[in-house]
């Protein structure tokens, strides 16, 4: 699998779908139209442009639409692309980041230390 990269209006799509497994375009569109307010034609754009990302598939007849990556992979990428954007790829940097901003409960901690020694 490439690097697919998805802005927050494809991420939408993509929940759909991983919640789904599979959904008409015009499904999709009525659901985002609903929830988000886009037109039609707007759904349908990114659609296409997911489709030509290699995301997600179009499934005949009918213009299904089924995805092709995991909500996993995507998180991932998306986490690498983050690390190496803002904290120069260093997940150390984002944390030592975060521990400066925020507060960690007891059993915060508790879970963290669980982790580190599960991935010694």
């Amino acid at each position: 699998m490439g690097e697919i990269r998805l802005h927050e209006g494809e991420l939408n799509v993509m929940e759909l779908l991983w919640s789904n497994k599979m959904l008409a375009a015009k499904d999709i569109a009525k659901i985002i139209k609903e929830y988000i307010g886009w037109e039609k034609n707007t759904s349908y754009t990114v659609i296409k442009r997911l489709i030509d990302k290699g995301a997600i598939e179009r499934i005949e007849p009918g213009f299904y639409c089924k995805a092709l990556v995991t909500k996993p992979q995507i998180r991932v990428i998306e986490t690498n692309a983050l690390l190496e954007k803002l904290f120069d790829g260093s997940f150390s940097n984002l944390f030592d980041e975060y521990l400066r901003s925020h507060r960690l409960s007891a059993t915060e901690i508790h879970e963290l230390e669980h982790m580190l020694a599960t991935y010694r």
